[in-house]
């Protein structure tokens, strides 16, 4: 998005960029010691904070030009207590930790990451499938416990295993990760059927078809979800959607924990609705220590860590200093609306 269409007011007007007050509000997830902020100190005076409790925002935004932040909110009442805040930089696709509103009355440019892990978001999606249809994480543990030394047999399993080819994947979100899981589910044998509020018909192939909601509920074996989280699609794991699946329907989500009701799964994976589930994402992170979910068999959980990869970490650093360069320069790119 060009500056000519967004009411900002550009930092480098206000003062030398040498001089500008940049802070990072919660370095540490994307930079936890293996990558360096360098580049970073070119731009202005930096100060870098591995996290930020939310009392703590205002006295160490304070001053500051630009802002830096991953998962920290930045609410429209904080906003307005930043007069000097100018830029904020989420270091993330998703950008519902700003008040974008608040952003844009006060002339504030918000810009995001889209497409640092499209890769490794698609390829987590894929690690928890494939650990659902072959246990390997189980299995090698039960041979290091002697299960396979004291077998009568060549070979055992504990859990049922699943072949992938000719079973059907539902996407609900056709975006640049969904395309990529598309990609990765062809290459394994499987059926598509996708939901997208913008389907794209070049898209379409003897593998590949869109459908209404409820179609792909009703005919997927496998549910991945890879849509963005706004209202419409708020909870759109439910127990009514649930109802519709077929019974031992798998479900993967890779993208925010918002988007399943988790009560509503969990009844789903007891009674067995629900044969098993993928997530890499719940909907408050870190979760409770009695989140319904964290004591079922069926429901392997990572901690949000598919968009972590180093490779993808480098991009994602790449791009947010591309992102600031940008603006100082007067042409804002990646600007969210």
């Amino acid at each position: 998005m060009s500056g000519k269409f967004f009411n900002f007011r550009l930092v480098s007007n206000l003062k030398d960029p040498g001089t500008l007050k940049i802070a990072v509000l919660d370095g540490y997830t994307l930079n936890p010691g293996d990558l360096g902020w360098d580049g970073l100190d070119s731009f202005g005076e930096v100060s870098i904070h591995d996290r930020t409790p939310p009392d703590q925002v205002i006295s160490r935004a304070a001053g500051c030009e630009v802002l830096l932040t991953n998962k920290t909110q930045l609410s429209g009442d904080s906003l307005r207590k930043l007069p000097a805040l100018r830029y904020i930089g989420v270091l993330a696709t998703g950008y519902n930790v700003v008040d974008v509103r608040t952003a844009r009355e006060l002339g504030i440019v918000v810009t995001n990451i889209p497409s640092y892990g499209t890769q490794s978001v698609a390829q987590m999606a894929f690690a928890h499938l494939l650990e659902i249809c072959h246990h390997i994480g189980a299995h090698s543990e039960a041979v290091k416990q002697g299960e396979w030394s004291k077998n009568g047999d060549f070979c055992f399993w504990n859990y049922p295993l699943i072949e992938l080819a000719d079973k059907t994947i539902g996407i609900i979100g056709m975006g640049r990760i969904g395309r990529e899981v598309a990609g990765i589910a062809r290459a394994f044998g499987m059926k598509i059927i996708a939901t997208d509020p913008d389907p794209k018909p070049e898209l379409i192939n003897e593998n590949l078809r869109y459908a209404t909601l409820d179609e792909l509920l009703e005919q997927s074996d496998v549910i991945s979800l890879h849509c963005p989280l706004v209202e419409s699609t708020k909870g759109i794991i439910n127990r009514k959607t649930i109802s519709r699946m077929k019974d031992g329907v798998i479900l993967i989500n890779t993208s925010r924990g918002q988007l399943i009701v988790e009560e509503d799964l969990a009844e789903a994976l007891k009674s067995g609705k629900v044969a098993a589930a993928g997530l890499d994402v719940l909907q408050t992170e870190p979760p409770p220590d009695n989140h319904p979910l964290l004591n079922l068999p069926n429901c392997t959980i990572t901690p949000h860590i598919a968009w972590a990869p180093r490779e993808a970490r480098i991009r994602l650093m790449g791009i947010a200093m591309d992102n600031l360069r940008s603006y100082l320069e007067g042409n804002p790119v990646n600007v969210v609306s």
